[in-house]
């Protein structure tokens, strides 16, 4: 079925990507899983090419698009690819945001350039060791001491950390009736005395990319480094997840995508038993009924997205797209690994790659259990 929220300008963008990571980043993408890192020089190539300036104003480097549309293709074609770029999507997708909505304009000249041009990376720390997805009961604490907030605490869990030049953490740094006020947002910048960065984590999948843990001692942090207001932080975190699982749902889709089409290549070329594995009724079974899922899961998207663009898409819908396109890209990850049989289970194949990258999004940013919730709640179920 046509895309309707595509026209050509969108079309033409995403040869644009597709040709950029055919180039940059399909030759390396072993090489980087073997390694468990990510050149930085990757970042300032994807930044010269516009992709992290999308919806940052032109003031500032940026195209100053106001459409998701265009992160949506970025994060489509990256997906399609051999190695998930996780810090450079959470960077484009999560944290730009952040400053885009909050910052104020000094500190979007001091800082949006950078991010835009790849040159300045940012992460975002919000998990806890413990934590896991309760917000409100985090322990990292910030106390205001004249011109700066002395920060202490530990995140774990925190994707692209490793190299990040900006981390926006979450602290407390005042307390109230509800676990949810008095949290604030502080921008740490790299080199700032206190800052430590630990080990990278071992994963089950997305080996290319960094996962680290945190740790803050007595980091002076200024407080013209406070993004929006302080103790507003509750608010900002949940005002930016619609964006941030809808995101993770269309990569999620576009991934699924592309593994059936790999697998019905593969079947049309694997022999068994004397006869394309394409041409027995089992095979066709599987990726029939995969293609209509997936027809639905696009169409479903795809209406997220125009929701988003128009301001329209609410909390609730955004995990109902979350958990469809994640459960969904599980189910294909799995039944096609099936048909590819032992050698699915073979790491240089790429669908056994996928197939553990594909796990994680089940968890990351709200896992289904919690998507169930939030969707029950939002049907009057208490």
């Amino acid at each position: 079925m046509q895309r309707a929220i595509l026209d050509d300008s969108h079309l033409a963008f995403a040869r644009m990507v597709r040709d950029l990571l055919d180039k940059e980043v399909e030759p390396y993408a072993l090489a980087w899983e073997e390694e468990q890192a990510i050149p930085t020089s990757l970042y300032r190539t994807l930044g010269a090419a516009g992709i992290f300036g999308t919806q940052i104003p032109e003031e500032f480097g940026g195209a100053g698009e106001s459409s998701f549309t265009y992160n949506a293709i970025v994060l489509e074609e990256i997906a399609r690819g051999s190695v998930l770029l996780g810090p450079a999507t959470l960077h484009h997708n999560v944290v730009i945001p952040y400053f885009l909505h909050y910052a104020t304009h000094e500190q979007q000249r001091r800082w949006l350039p950078g991010m835009a041009s790849g040159e300045l990376m940012g992460a975002i720390a919000m998990t806890e060791p413990g934590g896991g997805s309760d917000l409100a009961g985090l322990r990292t604490t910030a106390v205001l001491e004249g011109d700066h907030y002395r920060l202490n605490g530990a995140k774990t869990f925190i994707t692209g950390g490793a190299n990040a030049g900006l981390i926006i953490v979450v602290a407390r740094t005042g307390s109230g009736p509800d676990r949810r006020e008095g949290l604030t947002l502080l921008v740490v910048e790299n080199g700032m005395p206190g800052l430590e960065r630990g080990r990278k984590l071992r994963k089950l999948g997305l080996h290319a990319q960094d996962t680290v843990e945190l740790f803050f001692t007595d980091v002076r942090v200024p407080v013209r480094n406070v993004l929006g207001e302080p103790g507003e932080a509750f608010r900002y975190l949940t005002g930016n997840l619609p964006q941030e699982r809808l995101a993770i749902a269309v990569g999620s889709m576009a991934m699924a995508e592309s593994i059936l089409a790999d697998t019905v290549a593969y079947v049309g070329d694997r022999q068994v038993f004397g006869q394309r594995l394409s041409s027995m009724q089992n095979t066709k079974f599987v990726l029939a009924g995969l293609a209509a899922q997936l027809e639905a899961g696009r169409c479903l998207v795809d209406r997220a997205i125009s929701e988003h663009n128009n301001g329209t898409l609410t909390g609730a819908d955004a995990a109902k797209v979350k958990l469809f396109a994640t459960e969904l890209q599980g189910r294909v990850a799995d039944e096609c690994l099936q048909l590819f049989g032992g050698y699915g289970y073979m790491t240089e194949y790429r669908i056994a790659r996928r197939f553990t990258d594909a796990r994680i999004t089940r968890v990351y940013g709200g896992s289904s259990e919690i998507m169930k919730t939030i969707i029950a709640k939002s049907m009057g179920l208490r």
